[in-house]
């Protein structure tokens, strides 16, 4: 499939699949919308909550898994932010399909978003896949080839990052049977979050326990989904 390299709202630059009309980010703005999505509905809500007790002298590690490595922009955001807040992070990125180092030269982020973690930004793609690298001292990166219906990690996350391709495109991605693998990969209490704010995305969330609510969607959406696997009783 032909694959373009673009520029979204926000100047920040993307990869298109030409034969689908989608994008890895949205059109409407990559940076804002992972700033919005996976950062401040995310990572940060996740950090701030009060059950969590997370503290800039706690030495507990979160586990992030990322669905949908891609571009690494995701990856690279969370590291940034890590570094602001003094949290230690465990960070997996699964992509069946890895972005070549090509595609990804091409892109803005560094630019856009710190200069000064040029260096950082290269080594996260440069590092081989399939096992675990101290990208800094706070932030531990493995990069994952397979399958999303391959995973099979247990009460191992406090976060997923859910940023497959939309369900337009690949409607197998965002089923009940998929959602049960994030259910079980989720620690009680930990936290998804995508853009899709589809009914029938939402529906299969909370039908295999997840507790869903409907936020404010980046620009361009409307609304995002977040979803908590409760304690159990």
């Amino acid at each position: 499939m032909k694959r373009n390299i673009i520029t979204t709202s926000d100047g920040s630059k993307t990869i298109q699949i030409e034969e689908w009309n989608e994008q890895y980010h949205s059109i409407h703005g990559a940076i804002q919308e992972a700033n919005h999505v996976f950062m401040k509905h995310g990572l940060l809500y996740y950090s701030e909550k009060s059950d969590n007790k997370l503290t800039e002298t706690n030495t507990e590690e979160i586990g992030i898994l990322e669905i949908g490595f891609g571009t690494g922009l995701n990856t690279f955001l969370t590291l940034i932010e890590a570094e602001k807040l003094k949290l230690n992070i465990n960070y997996v990125g699964v992509e069946a399909y890895p972005v070549q180092l090509e595609e990804i030269q091409q892109l803005n982020y560094i630019e856009l978003i710190s200069e000064t973690h040029k260096a950082v930004f290269e080594k996260l793609h440069e590092t081989p896949w399939e096992e675990p690298h101290l990208i800094t001292s706070n932030f531990k990166l493995e990069k994952q080839q397979k399958f999303f219906k391959d995973i099979n990690a247990e009460n191992r996350f406090d976060l997923i990052y859910f940023d497959a391709f939309g369900a337009r495109v690949q409607p197998e991605l965002w089923t009940e049977d998929i959602f049960k693998i994030m259910y079980k990969a989720l620690k009680e209490n930990g936290v998804l979050v995508t853009y899709c704010a589809k009914g029938s995305v939402r529906r299969a969330m909370q039908a295999v326990g997840l507790t869903v609510e409907r936020l404010p969607g980046p620009p361009g959406k409307r609304e995002m989904l977040r979803a908590t696997k409760p304690f159990s009783e």
